[in-house]
C-alpha cells in the first residue's frame, strides 16, 4: 500500500509509507484526491516519511496542493514524527537555497 489515511476532527491525514518513485505517484496522487473528493474534509495534511522527498513525492504533494487550493481546503505537509521540516522540501542541510528573484532577473551573474 502506498497510502494510508484516517480523518480527526474534519482533517484528512493521509501518510505516505515510502518515498515515492516513478511506478507509484501517480497511484498515490489518485488515491489522495479520491478520498478528498469522497470525504470533503476541512483540512489535509500529509505526513512524509523523509524531510528530502524524492521529486515523485513532491510532484504529488502539488498535484495535492493544486486540487486542495481549488477546493479551498488548507492543505498542510509534516516530516517524520509529525513535525514540520525545518528546511524547505526538497533541500537538504548544507544546500544554498535559491535567492529570491527581483524584477524577473537575476542579479549575480
Amino acid at each position: 500500500m502506498v497510502i494510508s489515511h484516517h480523518i480527526a476532527e474534519s482533517t484528512l491525514h493521509v501518510e505516505i509509507a515510502q518515498d515515492l518513485d516513478v511506478t507509484n505517484r501517480a497511484a498515490a496522487a489518485f488515491q489522495i484526491e479520491a478520498l478528498v473528493h469522497a470525504h470533503r474534509p476541512r483540512q489535509v495534511a500529509i505526513h512524509l516519511p523523509t524531510n528530502a522527498p524524492s521529486p515523485m513525492t513532491l510532484s504529488t504533494l502539488a498535484r495535492t496542493s493544486r486540487m486542495c487550493h481549488g477546493m479551498g481546503i488548507p492543505f498542510t505537509v509534516t516530516g517524520p514524527g509529525g513535525h514540520p521540516s525545518l528546511m524547505p522540501l526538497g533541500t537538504t542541510a548544507g544546500t544554498d537555497l535559491p535567492q529570491p528573484l527581483e524584477h524577473g532577473t537575476r542579479h549575480d551573474h
